[in-house]
């Protein structure tokens, strides 16, 4: 337990406990001595009376609920250094990896054109199809049935999981796409014709910078003309849909089934809740965090939180909340007073 605490950059407190051994992590209610298990809040106390934890990461200011015989790891992130010892003990589950028995290198299952670049150290599963002219960095895994179009880059490190489709695109460093995402494919975009809509051509491509991960059954369509933009660090949760010409900054935030409609652009370091709808041409400041279940009509000043529909200031957005389930009470209590 030594050497974890040392890359979690914990102070490790108990006797005996550096010669501990930790393999696993767990919650802190059915832990062993073998587990890592962490508490945020005094809520969590309960959780200790059947513990049988090896070590606890918390703060200095829930040290004193941690009982005397379960060693304790102490950090000012508990919540981040648990995140990052759940990546040293389990490295398999940070990133989509081999399915099949066969592990590393191209499954004679897989088709790889003759014009595509791999380098060493790639591994494709059976039924993947690796397109003309495709170029991808060494570590990098594509599983099985994914399919990587003519043209497109991949870097180092990446993984694009099972049934994932990679069309018109860029992907950076340590980039992951989980099963069945869609990235590249055309964007909705028409005009009006004297026997119906008109296909506007999608030429733009979809550049996926370094460390981005991209959930399952997400589609980000290419640009009509310029490219769509994901910016370093961001993370976008399962079944988001981001339009084509849409530009996100660096370390943003997107849960699921958010969709963000066509040539919006967002800052850095934006949070967007679950369901909510984002109107084309849009620009959200850096820092913006936007509720679930919010419909973002107009821009977004910086560094501000904002929900409802239309969205705005989110002390306004509660206050009406509160308000309107106050009425509805009272509408209660009267029909009920009355019969």
């Amino acid at each position: 337990m030594k050497e974890l605490a040392a890359r979690l950059g914990a102070e490790l407190i108990g006797d005996g406990a550096e010669e501990r051994i930790i393999r696993s992590i767990a919650p802190v209610y059915r832990a062993k001595p073998h587990e890592l298990g962490y508490i945020l809040s005094r809520k969590n106390k309960g959780e200790l009376d059947t513990s049988q934890a090896g070590a606890i990461l918390c703060e200095e200011a829930l040290r004193s609920l941690i009982p005397s015989h379960i060693p304790v790891l102490l950090t000012k992130a508990p919540h981040t250094a648990f995140a990052l010892a759940g990546q040293i003990l389990h490295p398999e589950a940070a990133r989509p990896g081999p399915i099949s028995s066969a592990g590393q290198g191209i499954s004679p299952g897989a088709h790889v054109d003759p014009t595509a670049r791999l380098e060493p150290g790639v591994t494709v599963e059976a039924g993947a199809v690796i397109g003309a002219h495709v170029e991808i960095g060494t570590g990098s895994y594509i599983g099985p049935a994914a399919v990587i179009g003519a043209g497109v880059k991949i870097g180092r490190d990446s993984s694009v999981a099972a049934g994932a489709s990679v069309f018109s695109a860029y992907l950076g460093n340590g980039v992951i796409i989980h099963n069945g995402a869609r990235i590249g494919q055309d964007g909705f975009g028409y005009a009006p014709g004297p026997r119906g809509m008109v296909k506007i051509v999608q030429i733009g491509r979809v550049i996926i910078q370094d460390h981005v991960e991209i959930g399952a059954n997400t589609t980000i369509d290419r640009g009509t003309m310029d490219d769509t933009v994901i910016g370093e660090g961001t993370k976008i949760d399962n079944q988001v849909q981001i339009a084509h010409n849409v530009r996100i900054g660096r370390h943003c935030g997107i849960v699921a089934q958010v969709g963000i409609a066509g040539s919006t652009v967002i800052g850095d370091g934006v949070m967007i809740g679950g369901g909510t709808g984002v109107n084309g041409h849009v620009h959200i400041g850096d820092g913006t965090q936007i509720a679930a279940f919010s419909g973002v009509m107009f821009d977004l000043p910086p560094g501000q939180k904002f929900g409802g529909i239309p969205a705005r200031p989110l002390p306004d957005f509660l206050r009406e909340c509160a308000e309107i389930m106050g009425r509805a009470g009272n509408a209660l209590k009267t029909r009920k007073g009355k019969k």
